[in-house]
């Protein structure tokens, strides 16, 4: 079976950047809420050519802020 980073379901964007979305994530050990989708929208909207990406990022980032402030009180 092909390592997935060499193929990609539905589109070519995320394969034609330096680092995908999802290595960087895991990298930087982010989880889902902080940083995995909002910056796979946000490394995205340029080759998608959608504001609607950067949308979804803030609103991912909106989520991630209220968490956060629960969790700090």
């Amino acid at each position: 079976m092909a390592q997935a980073n060499s193929r990609q379901v539905g589109g070519s964007h995320y394969r034609q950047q330096a680092i995908q979305p999802w290595d960087f994530i895991i990298s930087h050990t982010l989880g889902f809420l902080g940083g995995g989708n909002i910056i796979k929208y946000v490394s995205r909207f340029r080759q998608k050519g959608s504001l609607i990406d950067l949308e979804k990022a803030r609103h991912y980032l909106d989520k991630l802020i209220e968490v956060e402030a629960k969790r700090r009180r």
